[in-house]
């Protein structure tokens, strides 16, 4: 076994996971950072349920809720309403050239929002800048003063790696603290949702958002009215992650958009169940989850999982 890597152990007749091991200092190699690193008998499911008109539902019970993967039903062992879990989150902020005339309101509206959801040593942040590259402005950070400076000391000019921005932010901040299930993962991202410079396609940055188990909202900076590329992309990562894309086509609207955000994550259930069968093959699993006897509630949750590969 390598000193200076985290290793999972299968237990190949038992069919769960034995152990994970740090062995020397704690540095993740790229291989490492690719790899679904948890405990493989688990997937945690954070979910929002919602009524048509978008009113939150929070006094659902465990026998209320179905998941399927790959269409067998699979037993909930654990369940919370409501989710006090610590909170990781990354705030991605588009400062190309393309967001110049309203960056200061954005900045100020991302200020707001993280006053507003972080919770005194529990949660953490981290800021990611992009424009021609993806830039972090810090470590994880539970100090919400360096987290508004690191965002007033923000500059929009230069191009888009939206998607690097994505990647990096899952690979090098929020996959960190283990186990997964331990923490909610969220992605706010504020851009138009045009790339021309990422060296990650977009599959790959949600293909990383998805082992990170991160739920990715999204509030575009487009305020034309008409449907573009861009907005698409934003409602793809949002929609496969179990997220919100919001469109606030006046920035006096934006700080709802967050508002909105924040009031998501307060309203979460946490679900945790064993996969039967239990895969080892990196590949993807296709999960669902419904409300039993209520055909008219929405679930949001990530559509799936990418089993580990041992």
């Amino acid at each position: 076994m390598r000193p200076r890597r985290l290793v999972v152990l299968l237990a190949a007749v038992l069919g769960f996971a034995a152990a994970q091991t740090h062995q020397g200092e704690h540095l993740i190699t790229e291989e490492d950072r690719a790899r679904i690193i948890f405990d493989v008998t688990r997937v945690n499911l954070l979910l929002t349920v919602t009524d048509r008109r978008g009113r939150f539902i929070t006094d659902l019970t465990k026998d209320e809720f179905l998941i399927r993967e790959d269409s067998r039903p699979q037993k909930i062992l654990e369940f919370a309403a409501e989710s006090d879990l610590p909170l990781r989150l990354a705030i991605l902020v588009d400062t190309s050239n393309s967001v110049r005339d309203r960056f200061k309101f954005i900045q100020e509206a991302a200020i707001e929002f993280i006053r507003s959801v972080m919770r005194p040593g529990v949660d953490k942040a981290v800021v990611v800048s992009f424009d021609t590259n993806a830039e972090f402005r810090g470590d994880l950070e539970g100090d919400v003063k360096k987290l508004e400076q690191a965002i007033f000391a923000l500059r929009p000019g230069g191009g888009t790696s939206l998607y690097d921005a994505i990647y990096l932010a899952c690979r090098d901040r929020l996959m960190v603290d283990q186990p997964r299930h331990r923490f909610r993962r969220a992605i706010v991202i504020l851009s138009d949702g045009e790339d021309n410079q990422s060296r990650y396609s977009r599959d790959q940055a949600l293909e990383m958002a998805q082992k990170a188990d991160a739920v990715i909202y999204t509030i575009s900076t487009n305020i034309t009215r008409i449907d573009t590329h861009g907005d698409k992309v934003l409602k793809y990562f949002s929609s496969e992650t179990g997220g919100v894309t919001f469109f606030p086509f006046k920035v006096e609207d934006l700080a709802q958009s967050f508002e909105n955000i924040a009031n998501e994550l307060r309203h979460q259930y946490s679900l945790l169940y064993r996969p039967e069968p239990l895969k080892t093959d990196g590949s993807w699993q296709r999960v669902e989850v419904v409300v039993k006897g209520h055909a008219g509630l929405i679930v949001r949750a990530r559509k799936g999982y990418y089993a580990p590969k041992l």
